[in-house]
């Protein structure tokens, strides 16, 4: 390889720093401009409809009471949220009363996972009032059933 001459160094040198001074080495421009612009996308469609129930032990005589657990099951894509319940009772036996029992729902807006089974909703009491008037033996055997609904 040849060695530069101290002129010829000068002058690259020269050059280089003259390249450089004219913008050579690096641009500095912009252009202005003014505008607008949106954008849109559509939300989930919600949490839909979860699944309750109510899961609560056998074996209820009058005048005794057995604690309710309430839970959903959602099978949709979407988080939601289960507000206040509604309990009813109803059973197999026409003669065996609903009237006879009881039955509360505790809960507040409780987050249901999308995709999930078995989240605890609520809890509540189910009660068999004992009739000083009516024989209850029809409910002997029967078939009790806690129908519970989000509001």
């Amino acid at each position: 390889m040849r060695k530069l001459s101290k002129k010829s160094r000068i002058t690259a040198a020269v050059a280089g720093v003259a390249l450089v001074a004219v913008g050579g080495g690096a641009a500095y421009a912009y252009w202005t401009t003014t505008g607008s612009g949106s954008g849109e996308a559509t939300n989930a469609p919600g949490g839909g409809t979860v699944t309750l129930h109510a899961t609560f032990a056998g074996g209820l005589a009058p005048g005794n009471q057995v604690n309710v657990a309430y839970s959903a099951d959602n099978a949709t894509t979407s988080s939601t949220v289960v507000g206040a319940l509604s309990a009813n009772v109803t059973t197999n036996v026409a003669t065996c009363l609903p009237a006879w029992f009881e039955v509360t729902a505790v809960t507040t807006n409780t987050p249901v996972a999308a995709n999930s089974t078995g989240t605890s909703v609520g809890s509540g009491i189910l009660k068999f009032n004992d009739s000083t008037t009516d024989n209850q033996d029809a409910c002997k055997g029967a078939v009790v059933t806690v129908n519970v609904t989000s509001l």
